[in-house]
């Protein structure tokens, strides 16, 4: 009988503690923009060239 008040007091803790971890988030805007991660996949990102690829490319053209 006393493991099953240990495990409901752990539980009400782990709880307590999500609820916080939630609240935190909510106040610090994370959940605000929802529309913009799910079109952002859709864009491809610029390659970037690096120097060395530059180089080659310009030893090619010389």
């Amino acid at each position: 009988m006393s493991v099953i008040i240990i495990l409901i007091g752990i539980s009400i803790l782990v709880a307590s503690a999500f609820l916080i971890s939630f609240i935190w988030a909510m106040k610090d805007g994370q959940y605000d923009d929802t529309y913009s991660p799910s079109i952002r996949m859709l864009f491809e990102d610029e390659v970037k060239e690096t120097k060395s690829e530059k180089r080659d490319k310009n030893k090619k053209q010389s």
